[in-house]
């Protein structure tokens, strides 16, 4: 009996160490994913906030707007298709290349309104402040719910005409007696908005359109580029182009070194709106929309603040608590749609996660089904906010 009894007691021993080294890894993969959210987070903050500092900081300097967002859009393409490259290469799969036909028909109005939406946001800021840039501009989502209903991917809950009425309740309160309010550079940014909302929705639905092929983020970047920059040509030159030609920071420049400095500046921003793209992309496929959803209000908290210490924006307490009732709306609206998820906002398994090149590249992996759709829409809105 006894060496039975002695017998069992290793055997019971060996039963209990695996759960413990179970729980022991299950608590390093937290951490682990905690660490990685974290970074990535930080990652998309770094792009976003800075380009939107950056492109405040170089307005005060350069005063074409349009020609820095027409030069931004060569970079992005530049980067673009050096990383289709790279992916191609690594894979020894060709890339999606769309026909003339479906170029013009599905991508020219998406990439339209991708064009007006960020030459405006750039040509506001030569006027307004960073603070009210920042509010005005998260009202997109207000205008992404609005088209989202036109265009059918929305049905009407009495949920979602709260949210819209706080947002724009919100606008109101944060732009009432603002003392550094400009009429001029608040109608560009607002209609930059209202042209951002036609753009995600549109994003949305090229998407959506499996046969295109243009899930990859970097695919999309790629064919968008070119049309925005043609799209975005000739109000650069109604508005910027004699001025542009007679400058002599540009094009009658007596100082190599003066332009070089200025090319550089202009190649930099290029950088970061590429970063941000990217980033975007990588923080939802590493997590969640979720995730892109909740980390975009924070920003937006973390942008104001960042205004008000460095540039010295002026916010009184009514802007405010009329920034606290947009976020409210923008909050609510990402509750709802973490509610109506199928899953708890964990990011789904990719297909081919081990082989597949573009997640060794860190891009987002092409998924089909009614589920990626949802949770691109959840993406889609939360860059509204930008």
């Amino acid at each position: 009996m006894e060496r039975v009894g002695s017998g069992h007691q290793p055997l019971r021993a060996s039963k209990l160490q695996p759960p413990r080294m179970g729980r022991w890894a299950l608590e390093v993969a937290f951490v682990w994913k905690a660490v990685l959210t974290l970074g990535l987070v930080l990652l998309y903050y770094c792009f976003s906030i800075g380009i939107t500092f950056y492109n405040k900081w170089l307005t005060k300097s350069f005063h074409f707007p349009l020609f820095m967002t027409m030069l931004h859009l060569a970079v992005i393409f530049l980067f673009s298709a050096l990383s289709r490259a790279l992916v191609q290469c690594s894979s020894h799969r060709a890339r999606v290349v769309l026909s003339w036909t479906d170029y013009l028909r599905r991508v020219a109005p998406t990439a339209l309104a991708t064009a007006l939406d960020v030459g405006l946001s750039n040509w506001s800021f030569l006027y307004i402040t960073v603070s009210l840039y920042t509010m005005t501009k998260s009202s997109a989502v207000l205008f992404i719910l609005i088209f989202s209903l036109i265009f059918k991917l929305e049905k009407l809950r009495a949920a979602l005409v709260l949210v819209v009425l706080l947002i724009a309740g919100g606008l109101f309160m944060f732009t009432y007696k603002s003392t550094q309010f400009n009429v001029e550079g608040f109608a560009l940014v607002l209609g930059a908005s209202f042209i951002g909302g036609i753009r995600w929705t549109l994003t949305q639905i090229l998407l959506q359109k499996a046969e295109l092929g243009l899930q990859n983020p970097i695919d999309t970047m790629f064919h968008l580029q070119p049309l925005m920059f043609l799209g975005l040509f000739p109000l650069f030159a109604i508005f910027e182009g004699l001025h542009l030609s007679t400058s002599e920071k540009i094009f009658r420049f007596q100082d190599t070194g003066l332009l070089l400095r200025v090319l550089g500046s202009l190649f930099l921003g290029g950088i970061l709106a590429f970063g941000l793209g990217f980033s975007e992309f990588l923080l939802v496929s590493r997590t969640s929309s979720l995730t892109l959803s909740i980390a975009g209000i924070f920003k937006e908290v973390c942008t104001l603040l960042l205004a008000a210490h460095l540039l010295g924006d002026q916010i009184s307490l009514l802007n405010w608590l009329g920034f606290a009732l947009c976020v409210s709306g923008i909050s609510l609206h990402v509750a709802l749609k973490a509610l109506h998820s199928k899953g708890d906002g964990s990011p789904k398994p990719l297909k081919g996660q081990g082989s597949n090149p573009d997640r060794e590249l860190l891009l987002w992996s092409s998924q089909q089904g009614e589920d990626d759709y949802e949770e691109e829409e959840d993406c889609l809105v939360a860059q509204g906010q930008q």
